[in-house]
């Protein structure tokens, strides 16, 4: 596999905190000095492992620098602990609150309505409010669909609803559940998760195999949707279709498998494939293109190692029949949102990826 026509641009800037960004008066101008040799890689530091890539590219490439001039401002602050913010069609912000709640801002960042009305979350460790997606038909049908930590006795898990923003009220009308990633554990980690509806009006959603050892060995089940991607219509249903939807007892609303922790998803506008990007152990951060059937390979294969410093598993990073990412880290840049730059203002940005981390 080779990296050509493909840079991947690390954003460390927009990436989001609860200690939120400056006042929107803070401005940056970028460097714009023309510079037409390669950068050093952005990894820096030593590797964790010395694995070695499956081929030229697959990690430590080379940077680049943008050369036309860019602008970059900080529009809010003291947003609490947010996760998710997302364009809505007017231009304004739909940002999604750890603890239970979203908030509409200005394109500049000024609050406008605090919505409430939400099924309850569990927001310990890293559950809560996750990712929010606009229903294809939003401008008519004012749907919304979320993605959250539920409690599940006796544990939690990532839960997919879908409800009506009222904004007049500020409040959410007909919440449901539509979709859960079975079974719940007793963890709070790998929820991912992240949601994108494709063409057709079907939604991929991404959810993490919950970090412990019961869930970890679960990635590799068909039976389990614990370190998946999957692909529901919008009632929660398998999409037609989908790769496993006649095995006997495979989850049928499952895409692809052996998944760490997903917790970035866009559409490549070029070439109309899904993209992931997933949180590795220590070093292994991945990017993925997703395709239907697919085996990621985690816990099997991985370049990352445990956090204690032993292997994974066997200490392997290829087997057949397991996909290898298209890139990974080592260290890492613990990776977020990601979205392929689909604006005309920057050219040489065109259909590049950005990946928050």
């Amino acid at each position: 596999m080779k990296m050509k026509n493909i840079i991947l641009l690390t954003v460390v800037m927009v990436s989001v905190h609860s200690s939120g960004c400056a006042s929107h008066e803070d401005t940056t101008v970028a460097d714009n000095s023309y510079d037409s040799t390669k950068l050093s890689p952005v990894e820096t530091q030593k590797a964790n492992s010395n694995y070695k890539p499956a081929f030229a590219g697959q990690t430590r490439i080379a940077g680049v620098k943008t050369t036309t001039p860019y602008k970059v401002e900080k529009i809010a602050q003291g947003l609490g602990n947010p996760w998710a913010v997302v364009p809505m069609t007017d231009g304004r912000l739909l940002i999604t609150i750890k603890s239970g709640y979203m908030e509409i801002h200005t394109a500049t960042g000024e609050l406008v309505k605090k919505i409430t009305g939400f099924p309850a979350v569990d927001d310990n460790g890293q559950g809560g409010l996750l990712d929010v997606a606009f229903d294809p038909n939003f401008a008519t049908n004012k749907t919304i669909y979320w993605s959250f930590s539920e409690k599940n006795p006796p544990g939690n898990l990532t839960a997919v609803a879908k409800g009506q923003l009222n904004e007049t009220a500020g409040t959410i009308d007909n919440p449901i559940v539509i979709f859960r990633a079975t079974p719940a554990l007793n963890s709070g980690a790998h929820f991912g998760s992240r949601l994108i509806f494709d063409k057709d009006g079907n939604l991929f959603v991404s959810a993490g195999e919950r970090s412990i050892p019961e869930g970890r060995a679960q990635a590799q089940l068909l039976t389990a949707g614990l370190g998946k991607v999957f692909k529901i219509t919008p009632d929660g249903k398998a999409v037609p279709g989908n790769p496993f939807i006649n095995q006997p007892g495979a989850m049928p609303q499952i895409y692809v498998y052996g998944i760490r922790n997903p917790q970035g998803l866009d559409i490549n506008p070029a070439t109309g494939e899904l993209w992931e990007v997933e949180f590795g152990p220590r070093g292994g951060d991945e990017v993925n293109i997703i395709r239907s059937g697919k085996n990621y390979g985690w816990p099997t294969i991985t370049y990352g190692i445990e956090y204690s410093g032993e292997k994974v598993g066997e200490g392997i990073q290829q087997k057949e029949g397991m996909e290898q990412p298209v890139y990974y880290w080592d260290p890492v840049v613990s990776p977020s949102g990601i979205s392929f730059y689909k604006g005309d203002a920057i050219p040489e940005w065109e259909n590049n990826l950005f990946i928050g981390g």
